[in-house]
């Protein structure tokens, strides 16, 4: 039988599905412009080196332009590679992608002196200077930070060396990106009538969720097939990548990967490990959780596309404009504020590209730069996972909006470890509102479904790429090899563990989960996954208990941005995590859903 479903092509999307990348730049050739005048602005850059001493006047001449020029650089980039994005085989796209990364290295380059330069200044002349130019009161927390982080910060001419090599190094990344979303094919999957469904990355979430076991078998088996059939160039272009780590690591001087990843965003190490033996210790939460989704399913045996099996045939369709309606409703004890900000831009200023389309990378991200509004990119799927997905998205955005606003440039960026917390927020938020308020018992299993499909992806999934990223990186540091073999045989491992004797184990399949996830290319990421659900969990039963300030408490947090460090913001917000005991809340909060399902469907 023919088809049923195709990817259309990108140019078959209308517009109001997509976002609004003209508000960045009007077309390509006033982006190309605007690198050429940035292209020109980098001698003036390089001619403050060596001339920072001259007093606090001039380190505010450069501080000014160098704001402004990086404020461009960032718009460049997010054009050029929010335009590759939605679009992988569109060469032109993909080579202004390209163009921006250099142009992204060039101004790093041309700007590594700063931080040495300051160091050589000496940190007593440089408070002085703060303390005495009200212009540059606001450098306080970067000194502060930069005090903290001088043992590993290198030369001048060192750091301008690391600056330049940036764009060269970030090729496994490139890598990874064209041959998982541009080149990568998957066989279709099948529906128990014989009829076919096209697998593909914008397509691969609705199909392991779909009601037919048929089509989430062979879609879940064919996506894995697609990766093994190229495990070996995956497995070098990862390799390379944990490389490249390691000698970022030795250049600066860290003790480890880890410590580079973490002591660099003013993380101590022990939040890591705190995770991972907590989640260790909680396993037996997730095999009570496969023991009950395999009886409700009436499965003799579970497997890994069944852990998204739909529990009710009554999921509900739930509409783009639906889901922004309930998002809001969700959100709104954080004021009216927030509310109109977040529906305008997704109903108005165009932040969403919610479009599936062929050639659109996989997963979804929410991205933009200062002076700009944020942008989502994600597959909308009508479907209470896409609703969760957009939530946790504009989590992000909302922080990014509130940060850029309130910060000046050189705080606006904040830590992917509060990033994380942020979007996690969100989506708690609107799924506490949706219990509340949805009373149907389909709904509501639903409902839970999505809960448990986001705990498994970011309290399951990622603590366990998080033991397999620490393991590649312990090798790598002593000399040992990597291979596909090892890192396949590692991932079946450590899934074996976290599924126990409750879920089918297909090793070859299972074991090259690593290679989806482009995540693995940032330097120990997914581990914050669990820590934001563990820090959003925390504030948001702060709202929901009503505790004075506790909206205002978490506003004031998305405005930081990277004024304050990460602890120190989580903590006036109200949430320390520092300790484990919010990730211990967090497992408590997991069992509760899994009772909650169990009393509803008994």
């Amino acid at each position: 039988m023919t088809a049923e479903f195709k990817l259309p092509s990108r140019n078959d999307i209308p517009g109001h599905q997509t976002w609004d990348m003209e508000s960045v730049f009007a077309t390509p050739e006033a982006w190309a412009a605007a690198c050429q005048d940035l292209t020109g602005q980098l001698p003036s850059l390089a001619a403050y080196q060596g001339r920072l001493s001259e007093g606090p006047q001039t380190l505010l001449e450069f501080l000014e332009l160098y704001q402004q020029t990086a404020a461009l650089r960032d718009r460049l980039y997010i054009y050029a590679f929010n335009k590759s994005a939605v679009d992988t085989t569109d060469q032109s796209a993909s080579g202004r992608a390209g163009q921006a990364r250099s142009l992204f290295a060039d101004h790093a380059a041309a700007t590594a002196f700063f931080d040495p330069e300051l160091i050589t200044i000496g940190f007593d002349t440089l408070d002085a200077w703060v303390s005495s130019t009200p212009e540059l009161a606001f450098l306080e927390q970067y000194v502060k930070r930069l005090n903290k982080r001088q043992p590993h910060i290198r030369s001048g001419e060192v750091e301008q060396v690391i600056a330049m090599s940036s764009d060269a190094l970030s090729g496994p990344f490139s890598i990874y990106t064209m041959l998982n979303n541009a080149d990568l094919t998957f066989q279709p999957a099948s529906t128990s009538d014989g009829s076919s469904l096209e697998v593909g990355q914008s397509s691969i979430a609705s199909l392991v969720t779909h009601a037919d076991r048929e089509v989430r078998r062979t879609a879940w088996e064919n996506y894995a097939d697609g990766y093994l059939a190229y495990q070996n160039t995956y497995a070098a272009t990862l390799t390379t990548a944990i490389k490249v780590d390691v000698l970022n690591t030795r250049t600066r001087g860290y003790a480890s990967s880890l410590h580079s990843s973490l002591e660099s965003n003013d993380i101590p190490v022990d939040v890591f490990h705190n995770l991972i033996a907590e989640f260790r210790k909680n396993l037996p939460t997730w095999h009570h959780y496969w023991r009950l989704r395999r009886r409700v399913l009436g499965y003799d045996e579970l497997h890994v596309y069944d852990i998204k099996a739909p529990l009710t045939d009554k999921n509900p369709d739930v509409p783009f404009e639906q889901a922004v309606e309930w998002i809001c409703e969700g959100m709104a004890p954080l004021g009216e504020a927030y509310v109109d900000i977040l529906r305008s831009g997704c109903l108005e200023e165009r932040w969403v590209d919610r479009a599936l389309n062929k050639g659109k990378r996989e997963g979804a991200y929410s991205s933009g730069a200062y002076g700009t509004r944020p942008f989502i990119m994600m597959s909308y799927a009508d479907d209470i996972f896409s609703l969760s997905t957009l939530a946790h998205e504009l989590g992000h955005s909302m922080h990014s909006y509130y940060s850029r606003r309130t910060q000046p440039y050189i705080y606006s960026r904040y830590g992917l470890f509060v990033a994380e917390v942020a979007s996690n927020f969100n989506q708690a938020m609107v799924r506490d509102y949706l219990f509340r308020s949805q009373a149907d018992p389909a709904f509501q299993i639903a409902l839970i479904e999505e809960a448990m499909s986001n705990y498994h992806r970011y309290f399951f999934i990622m603590p366990t790429l998080a033991r397999f990223e620490l393991e590649m990186h312990e090798r790598a540091e002593k000399g040992q090899p990597l291979s596909a073999a090892v890192m396949n045989d590692l991932v079946a491992d450590l899934f074996s563990e976290g599924y126990g004797d409750e879920v089918a184990i297909d090793r070859d399949r299972i074991g090259i989960t690593w290679a989806q996830f482009g995540h693995m290319y940032m330097n120990f990421y997914v581990y914050q996954y669990a820590t934001g659900i563990a820090g959003a969990h925390a504030l948001v039963q702060r709202i929901l208990q009503g505790k004075p300030a506790a909206a205002q408490g978490y506003i004031d947090f998305l405005k930081a941005g990277a004024s304050v460090y990460p602890l120190d913001a989580l903590r006036t917000a109200g949430v320390d995590l520092s300790n484990p005991e919010p990730v211990e809340a967090a497992f408590a909060n997991l069992t509760e859903i899994v009772e909650r399902l169990e009393a509803l469907i008994e």
